[in-house]
């Protein structure tokens, strides 16, 4: 089960003026679930977002990505769990514009307005016809308090829905945001996640929204990796609807735009966090602290050496403080004239190596008390430099492997 995820009631996530959400069941993959998803934003709405830069990215990536760099606004998303639509050549690329094109007749906006996603089982053929059918039963039931509902129509082999609100006040009006995203294996993300929604009211300048959405990004899901696999889908996209009321942000020394990179980047950390304590057969939430670096570069080195390594992985779900496996992830980083013997490893609050070898004043039963913890801290300090990251990932069970193992059965 996911590690410490409170369940997600629906009234925890507010409407945003301008959204409005929809789901159906087309029965993608298997009969009885949500599994298309359509978002509709209002007139002048501003969208901002990043993908995936894993270079066999799918269909509706290149389709979205090329949307949304034209000049026509946005006006709708369409969203389908089950099938990737990656792997799938020209046909793929068709198959996605033919989505956006069916959708922009039934709201009468132009295809290039549509940006279109697709998560699940990769190198199959998008079942268009399906999703074509079924999108006026999304459409029939969009409504702006909707979100649970998307956050339950895009999960895959998630194990719950993932969302989070928040409030704040710029220039004395009050800003919602909220957010969902999906994603529980194949979380190793160079942009997002697998897939993550988030809308504000805020009203925001559109090159201002493109910085926020990469600046949030880089802290949040960039930041978290369960099995070390970047996704052939990953995208986050940012919406702003302008119609919570405040004047326009359009400087990034302006105090609204800090409260509300601050915020939309909370909303980004709370979600990423939740994809990794939903790892597939995650028992371990870890956090990855290494500080004390020279640069930002060799701190993430660091830091996902520790966080990929299947060996160090499989000893936290076994609850084994195995300090030897986290010495030699920091050992082959790739930090080359990384001084051993100035490093200090720290299991929680106990410091269990220094000097180049275990720590005088390590017990094997202080390191083993926070290893049985469902939370996990490993902090490395280089003491080389003032720079520092954080990473977070869970371990390795039996489960994931049953998970992938029966992926698509």
């Amino acid at each position: 089960m996911p590690v410490n995820i409170p369940p997600l009631l629906p009234e925890q996530l507010l409407p945003i003026p301008g959204i409005s959400l929809g789901t159906a069941e087309a029965g993608i993959k298997r009969p009885g679930r949500k599994d298309i998803l359509l978002i509709r934003l209002a007139e002048n709405t501003q969208v901002a977002g990043v993908f995936t830069k894993n270079r066999f990215c799918a269909a509706p990536v290149t389709v979205a990505k090329a949307h949304l760099a034209g000049s026509q606004p946005i006006r709708a998303l369409i969203i389908n769990t089950g099938n990737a639509n990656a792997g799938t050549g020209q046909s793929g690329i068709d198959h996605a514009y033919a989505t956006c094109t069916s959708l922009a007749g039934l709201i009468g906006c132009q295809p290039r307005q549509i940006l279109p996603f697709s998560t699940g089982v990769i190198m199959e053929p998008l079942p268009v016809d399906k999703i074509m059918t079924h999108l006026p039963q999304a459409l029939a039931n969009l409504a702006a308090d909707n979100w649970f509902a998307a956050a339950q129509a895009i999960m895959t082999t998630d194990v719950v829905p993932k969302g989070v609100s928040r409030q704040l006040r710029i220039n004395g009006t009050t800003v919602t945001i909220t957010g969902i995203a999906k994603g529980s294996g194949m979380i190793h993300p160079n942009m997002a996640t697998m897939l993550g929604y988030i809308a504000t009211d805020a009203a925001i300048a559109q090159p201002l929204l493109d910085e926020l959405v990469h600046y949030a990004t880089d802290r949040s899901f960039n930041r978290i990796t369960v099995d070390g696999d970047t996704s052939t889908n990953d995208a986050l996209i940012l919406m702003a609807t302008g119609q919570a009321g405040h004047s326009p942000i359009t400087t990034a020394t302006d105090p609204g735009y800090i409260a509300l990179q601050t915020a939309v980047t909370e909303v980004a950390t709370l979600l990423a966090q939740m994809i990794v304590r939903d790892g597939e057969g995650a028992t371990k939430f870890i956090t990855v602290q290494v500080d004390g670096g020279k640069t930002g570069e060799e701190c993430n080195k660091v830091a996902y050496a520790i966080a990929h390594s299947p060996l160090i992985k499989t000893a936290c779900f076994a609850s084994d403080p195995n300090l030897g496996r986290i010495l030699a992830a920091i050992g082959y980083a790739g930090v080359d004239d990384l001084d051993v013997n100035r490093i200090q490893l720290y299991l929680g609050d106990v410091l269990v190596a220094e000097h180049g070898g275990r720590a005088a004043s390590y017990r094997e039963e202080d390191g083993q008390r926070i290893m049985q913890a469902p939370e996990i801290t490993i902090q490395v300090k280089l003491n080389r430099g003032n720079t520092a990251t954080t990473v977070w990932t869970c371990d390795l069970s039996y489960d994931y492997v049953k998970i992938n193992a029966d992926y698509r059965s």
